[in-house]
C-alpha cells in the first residue's frame, strides 16, 4: 500500500474565495452551486447557475468592451498583460492553496500549472509585436504593387475549459485572444470555476476593461451553444466526444474553432534508454495530477530485453508514491476530481483485471484517505479485449507492453485514434528523432514525459486524429484569434492590358514573367546554363 500524507484534509481555505462569484455575469438573480473540494467535499465557494439570457447579456458586454480594446494600442494590451504576470507571481501561495483545494491535485502539481501561465502570459506579452506587426508581402506585379498584411481582431472569442487544469487551460487560450485585440467569453468547469475567477480578477486588477472578460457559469450542455452563438471563434478543451458537438455547431455558423481533445498516449522504452532515468520519467508521465492530464501517458511499450528490469522498477517507484490530500510539498499524488471519474478508473481497472491483466501495483481504492482516492496502478497482460486497452480512463492507471522491435514499438504506439503526445526514451539522440518523426502524435518529447514540448511555448502544441483541431501556443496559437488581412496598394498602372499593347502580345509577355517570377537568382543561373 502507498505511503500516506499523515494528514489527507490539511490545506488552507481561503474566506475570499467565496466573493469570487460576484465576477460571474448575470442578467437576474440565479440559484449557485456550491464548490466543494474533491479531498473532502468541503464547501470552498458557490457559483451562480448561468442561464443563456446569461451568455447573451455577456456576448453584448465583451462584443461592445472588444470593440473599444481592439482600437487601443498594442503597447497598451501587453501592459495589462505584464501586470497581470507580475500580480500572479505575488500570489503565488494563495493560487496554488486554491488550485490545489479546488482540483484536490498535489501543490507539486499545481506549481506547474502555475508556473505555466506565467510562462505563456510572458511569451505573448514579448512576441506580439512580432506577430501581429503589419508583414510585407510578395507583391502582384514588382516594383508597380506593394502587399501587405495585417491582423483584425475576431471580435469575441468563447473559451471553454475543463476542470483538470482550471488556471492553465484558461488563461492560455484568453491571454493570446486578449493581445489580439478581442473579446472573451469564459467558460470554466463547474466542478473548478474558482480558480478561473481568480485569474479573471487578477487580470482585472492588471488594467484589463471590466466588461473586456466575461465568465459565465453552469452546465455544459445547457450553455455552450449560447457561447457558440455569441462567438466568433470558440476555443474548447475536453472530451472528444464533446468536442465533435462544438465543431458542428462552429460548423453550422461557419466560424472557427480550436479543440484540445482526448489522448491515449504512448510512451516507448528502446532497448538503449537510460533505465533509471526513464523510469522516474515514466512514472511523473503517468502520475501527474492523478492521470487526469489530456497528455499523460497510458501506454508504455518497452524494449523485451529491458521489460522486466523496468516493469519491476517503474511498479516500485509507482507504489512509493505519497498518495494524500494535504496541501504541503510531501504529497505527489491527489485524489480524483469526481465520484464519475472514479467509477471510470474502477471500472477499466475491473475490466482489465476480470480478463486476466495482471496488476503489478495498486488497483484499489483507498476511502481510508476519502472517498475519491485511487492508487496509482500498473498493469500487464492487457489485450485489446478490455476497455482501457483503447479508451481514454484519464485516471492513474497504465498499461506495460514488452516490444519485439522499434518497428513494433512504433506500429503499436500509432495504432490508435488518438494522437496528442508521446515519449521516446533513448541513449541516442538521432535515433530518438528518428522515431519521434514516425510517431503520429501533436507533441513528441524525447527522454521526457510531456513537460519539455508543452512547456516549449513558443512550438505549437494540438494533436492529430480524433485528439483535435488546430494549435494552441507559439504564433499559430495568437493569429488563429484574428482575422489576416490583405492591402495591396497599386502604383501607375492597372493590372490588365495597356492600352498600347496586343492582347495577344499582352498574354504571351505576362505568361512568360508569371513563369520566371518567383525563380531564385541561383535557379536562373542553372535554368539558362541548361543545368
Amino acid at each position: 500500500m502507498p505511503p500516506t500524507s499523515p494528514e489527507p484534509a490539511d490545506y488552507r481555505v481561503n474566506p475570499a474565495w467565496h466573493d469570487l462569484s460576484g465576477l460571474v455575469t448575470t442578467a437576474a438573480e440565479r440559484p449557485e452551486r456550491v464548490i466543494a473540494s474533491p479531498i473532502d467535499g468541503a464547501e470552498l465557494g458557490r457559483a451562480p447557475i448561468c442561464r443563456p439570457q446569461d451568455v447573451e447579456l455577456a456576448g453584448r458586454r465583451a462584443r461592445a468592451a472588444g470593440r473599444r480594446w481592439a482600437a487601443e494600442p498594442l503597447s497598451r494590451r501587453r501592459g495589462v498583460i505584464e501586470r497581470f504576470k507580475d500580480l500572479l507571481a505575488a500570489e503565488r501561495d494563495d493560487m496554488l492553496d486554491l488550485i490545489h483545494a479546488e482540483n484536490g491535485k498535489s501543490r507539486t502539481d499545481a506549481l506547474e500549472e502555475f508556473l505555466d501561465v506565467l510562462l505563456t502570459a510572458g511569451y505573448y506579452a514579448a512576441k506580439a509585436p512580432k506577430v501581429l506587426r503589419r508583414h510585407r508581402r510578395r507583391a502582384a506585379l514588382p516594383l508597380l504593387t506593394s502587399t501587405y498584411v495585417h491582423y483584425v481582431a475576431k471580435g469575441v472569442v468563447g473559451v471553454i475549459t475543463p476542470w483538470n487544469y482550471p488556471l492553465t487551460l484558461a488563461a492560455a487560450d484568453a491571454v493570446p485572444a486578449l493581445l489580439a485585440g478581442n473579446g472573451v467569453i469564459l467558460k470554466p468547469d463547474s466542478q473548478t470555476p474558482l480558480t478561473a475567477l481568480r485569474l479573471v480578477e487578477l487580470l482585472r486588477q492588471a488594467g484589463l476593461p471590466e466588461d473586456l472578460m466575461q465568465v459565465v457559469t453552469g452546465p455544459g450542455g445547457q450553455l455552450g451553444r449560447p457561447i457558440i452563438d455569441a462567438s466568433d471563434y470558440v476555443m474548447f478543451t475536453g472530451s472528444t466526444a464533446t468536442g465533435r458537438t462544438v465543431a458542428a455547431h462552429c460548423g453550422e455558423r461557419l466560424i472557427g474553432c480550436g479543440a484540445e481533445l482526448g489522448g491515449k498516449n504512448a510512451l516507448i522504452v528502446m532497448s538503449d534508454a537510460p533505465l533509471g532515468r526513464a523510469v522516474a520519467g515514466a512514472v511523473q508521465a503517468c502520475f501527474a495530477n492523478s492521470g487526469q492530464l489530456c497528455i499523460s501517458v497510458e501506454r508504455i511499450y518497452v524494449a523485451r530485453p529491458l521489460f522486466e528490469a523496468f516493469a519491476s522498477a517503474f511498479a516500485d517507484r509507482a507504489a512509493g508514491l505519497v498518495l494524500g490530500g494535504g496541501g504541503g510539498w510531501e504529497v505527489d499524488m491527489g485524489p480524483l476530481i469526481s465520484q464519475g471519474q472514479l467509477d471510470k478508473v474502477v471500472e477499466h481497472v475491473d475490466d482489465a483485471v476480470s480478463k486476466g491483466a495482471t496488476v503489478l501495483t495498486g488497483g484499489r481504492r483507498r476511502p481510508d484517505l476519502g472517498e475519491l482516492f485511487y492508487e496509482p496502478t500498473v498493469l500487464t497482460g492487457v489485450t485489446d479485449a478490455m476497455t482501457l486497452a483503447r479508451e481514454e480512463t484519464f485516471g492513474p492507471v497504465v498499461a506495460l507492453y514488452p516490444v519485439d522491435s522499434e518497428d513494433q514499438a512504433v506500429a503499436l504506439a500509432n495504432d490508435s485514434e488518438y494522437g496528442l503526445n508521446a515519449s521516446v526514451w533513448t541513449s541516442s539522440p538521432t535515433r530518438g528523432r528518428a522515431v519521434a518523426e514516425r510517431l503520429r502524435a501533436g507533441t513528441v518529447n524525447i527522454n521526457e514525459g510531456y513537460a519539455a514540448a508543452y512547456g516549449s511555448t513558443d512550438a505549437p502544441m494540438g494533436g492529430f486524429g480524433i485528439s483535435g483541431l488546430g494549435r494552441r501556443h507559439g504564433a499559430e496559437g495568437l493569429i488563429k484569434y484574428t482575422e489576416p488581412q490583405t492591402v495591396a496598394l497599386q502604383r501607375l498602372a492597372l493590372i490588365g492590358p495597356p492600352a498600347w499593347a496586343t492582347r495577344p502580345a499582352y498574354a504571351e509577355a505576362m505568361t512568360v514573367g508569371s513563369k520566371w517570377l518567383h525563380v531564385t537568382a541561383g535557379e536562373l543561373v542553372r535554368k539558362v546554363a541548361g543545368r
